[in-house]
């Protein structure tokens, strides 16, 4: 029986993919801001005036939104590209 380690045992392995989770949140948060600036627009837009209230929930509301979003899409994505997945159904595999 081989001692197989999960590709993030790797430290260096782990490190990198970490590197590039880190390196697109960045380009998500610069998403984020679009879209918040883009709903702040758009409620101007319609409605005209907004008040303080309105901004701060549409800042926290949508940006919260995009950026949830776009984390977890990013563990998935990342537990898919490390081959962490492929290594849990190996072991369930075993299991059966």
């Amino acid at each position: 029986m081989t001692d197989h380690r999960p590709a993030l045992s790797d430290p260096v392995r782990a490190a990198a993919m970490w590197k590039r989770y880190w390196r697109l949140m960045r380009w998500m948060i610069l998403v984020s801001f679009v879209a918040v600036i883009g709903a702040l627009y758009y409620l101007h837009v319609e409605g005209g005036l907004i008040s303080i209230h309105m901004i701060i929930a549409t800042v926290a509301g949508v940006g919260a939104s995009v950026l949830l979003a776009a984390a977890l899409m990013l563990l998935v994505f990342m537990s898919s590209a490390s081959g962490h997945d492929e290594d849990v159904a190996r072991k369930d595999d075993t299991h059966d």
